[in-house]
């Protein structure tokens, strides 16, 4: 009796063990099922997150990079301190506007040019008849010179920020300039390109899932990063989410 008392001890110990080990089981395999699922679920939302700054911060640096080059003989530069400088220091004309060229203005010919000429004629001698005639009484075009900090960003905007990858640790974008002259024209196409990879910006999260993407993307012949601009090819200046 003692004997079969203890065997059928020994048999709800052993059931015991073998049901925790079981019910141990089908946790770690929900838990792997479900990391499995959410895992890149979670990363996508990070990246879709990550992205959405460093979009904004490579559009800034193409806002800049357009007022830069009308301001000097339609090239763009390569080095963020003078990019930088550029938005700190420089001013650039803006135009106010009040009153708009009729139909029948444009149809005689007359242009904005022409008005103004008008204008700024009947300014230096002080007879306005033609002005009057030629019903431009509220016409106006002045021109202001206003700084490139003030027209192009926000109010507070940090401009030592333009170099720096959002998320990237210190890391700077890469950015590049390089003229095409191959058109048939024969007139020099400036451009220039800034750049962010992956595996900068996306550093900490799921290095697999990192690498993944960026094969993907280089498989099919795209920058494995974001990248406004090119300089292989002319896109006007396009970025590559775009």
């Amino acid at each position: 009796m003692r004997y079969e008392y203890k065997l059928k001890k020994n048999n709800i110990i052993m059931k015991t063990v073998l049901n925790v080990v079981l019910i141990a089981c089908i946790g770690l395999l929900a838990y792997i099922c479900y990391g499995s699922i959410m895992g890149p679920i979670k990363f996508d939302e990070e990246r879709a997150k990550r992205e959405r700054v460093v979009i904004n911060r490579l559009i800034d640096i193409r806002k800049a990079q357009v007022e830069y080059r009308t301001a000097n003989q339609g090239v763009y530069t390569a080095s963020f301190d003078t990019l930088i400088n550029f938005v700190k220091t420089q001013k650039i004309p803006y135009v106010a506007k009040e009153g708009v060229l009729s139909d029948e203005q444009l149809e005689k010919g007359m242009t904005e040019r022409k008005a103004m000429s008008i204008i700024n004629k009947a300014k230096q001698t002080g007879n306005w008849r033609e002005v009057e005639s030629e019903g431009l009484t509220n016409f106006r075009r002045d021109t202001f010179w206003v700084s490139v900090m003030d027209t192009i960003f926000p109010k507070g905007f940090n401009a030592d920020s333009l170099r720096y990858i959002p998320f990237g640790n210190g890391a700077q974008f890469e950015m590049t300039t390089a003229v095409d002259s191959s058109s048939k024209s024969g007139v020099p196409i400036y451009l220039f390109e800034a750049k962010a990879p992956y595996e900068i910006y996306l550093n900490g999260l799921d290095h697999q899932q990192i690498v993944n993407i960026k094969d993907y993307a280089i498989k099919l012949g795209r920058y494995p990063g974001l990248q406004v601009g090119s300089i292989d090819i002319p896109n006007n200046n396009a970025g590559n989410w775009e």
